[in-house]
């Protein structure tokens, strides 16, 4: 066997298992940020629509995404069966996994906007539908040589794909589902629904900057020469930055620290990169994650203010990010490192490249935004409503979808201080 061909598989096997290993970091992600009445049904939920996204992968999803057909869609190798890619200098299993892990992520941050409310046959139904529907022509578009692809499209590891999919999802669900009970007063002010363990959340996104790696640093396909650390040093800064931004502009703007923004500041910073990580250098990885650190601080505030209930602030981090990350490369795209596409604005390719990045993230955000709200429309018709009812959500999920609490002792006890 050729020495390149394994040590790229071994490089881009390794990059899966630290993505699968993310959605860890969305279990404690999420479950942090949510009350406890919930955290056991969100645990559960979020491995089994992983398994369901698994296996749909492995039946059509990939064959869509990457078999031979047109510019909309890929036709051929569905119920991949292990075998080699021709022209790729890995495992072709390997690769599939890597995806696999990839399609996984983008359902996790779409099941975002259904928290704390949305019945469990819903997140069922909308796994199977979103990975074969929503997904995989996006993912097409763009990595499976699509037409994005042919206009030179960049997004090297998933800002529009992954994140921004995933978010636009997450949008039409909170659109559909509505606000939980008590988010809002009548005269439109908001409560505060404070997760329920910060520790859950800070140890979330250090399990998903660490995978993070795996997303971006893999995403080269190669261990050859190493630049796969050079896409971890700028996937390290860009997170780094965002932390310290969104720090600073919510003790500037709140006259305190907030912990929350600053960990989403970090998620931000990551998601803003992971478009750009390999055509930009570091110094723009450190102005690109600093940016989204910010924006992310307005876009929280921002939907509260227009009463979309984002418990887990899904549509800021991976939207919001999502969309300044694919812009960036517009703007910060080096002569040398652009192997896709043209050089960025501030390099002397113009305004071409950033005219590319806007149309992926207009035509992939809507796609998705219009493609889920059909769906969850017709699902919601279909199934009798997609939310619990107003008693089984004062309850908690965990009990009424499961008959039992992720924590029995503290919710009884919680209850019993309440009664």
């Amino acid at each position: 066997m050729d020495t390149a061909f394994l040590l790229n598989s071994i490089w881009v096997m390794l990059g899966a298992v630290l993505v699968i290993l993310m959605i860890g970091g969305f279990i404690l992600l999420e479950t942090g940020s949510t009350r406890m009445k919930n955290a056991g049904h969100i645990a559960g939920k979020t491995i089994l629509t992983f398994s369901i996204s698994s296996v749909i992968f492995w039946a059509v999803g990939f064959g869509l995404i990457f078999g031979k057909g047109n510019s909309i869609l890929g036709f051929s190798d569905f119920f991949y069966s292990g075998y080699d890619i021709d022209g790729m200098s890995l495992s072709g299993a390997v690769f599939f996994l890597f995806q696999l892990a990839f399609a996984g992520i983008s359902l996790t941050i779409a099941f975002g906007g259904f928290a704390e409310r949305a019945k469990l046959g819903a997140y069922l139904v909308f796994a199977v539908l979103f990975s074969v529907i929503v997904y995989p022509p996006i993912a097409h578009w763009i990595w499976g040589g699509g037409w994005l692809a042919e206009h030179g499209k960049q997004d090297f590891a998933g800002s529009t794909v992954v994140h921004l999919t995933g978010a636009m999802a997450a949008l039409a669900a909170t659109i559909i589902l509505k606000p939980r009970i008590g988010k809002y007063n009548k005269d439109g002010s908001a409560n505060n629904f404070a997760g329920h363990n910060q520790v859950y959340t800070a140890l979330s996104v250090l399990l998903l900057w660490v995978g993070w790696f795996g997303f971006n640093a893999g995403s080269t396909l190669s261990a050859d020469a190493g630049f796969f650390g050079f896409v971890a040093v700028n996937t390290n800064l860009a997170a780094a930055a965002g932390t310290v931004a969104a720090m600073i502009i919510s003790w500037v703007v709140l006259g305190k620290a907030d912990v929350p923004m600053m960990l989403n500041g970090a998620l931000a910073g990551l998601v803003a990169i992971t478009a750009s990580c390999a055509f930009v250098e570091t110094w723009a990885s450190i102005v690109i994650g600093f940016i989204a650190g910010i924006l992310v601080f307005y876009s929280i505030r921002f939907f509260e203010k227009i009463k979309i209930d984002d418990p887990i602030a899904a549509l800021s981090v991976h939207g919001t990010a999502g969309v300044w990350g694919t812009l960036s490369t517009g703007f910060f795209a080096t002569k040398e490192l652009a192997t896709v596409g043209q050089p960025g604005l501030f390099y002397g390719g113009g305004l071409h490249q950033l005219g590319v990045q806007a149309m992926g993230v207009v035509v992939c955000g809507a796609f998705a935004f219009v493609v889920s709200f059909i769906l969850l429309s017709i699902m919601k018709a279909v199934m009798n409503g997609l939310r619990v009812t107003e008693e089984e959500e004062i309850i908690g999920l965990d009990m009424s979808e499961h008959g039992s609490y992720g924590y029995p002792e503290l919710v009884k006890a919680e209850q019993k201080i309440n009664a």
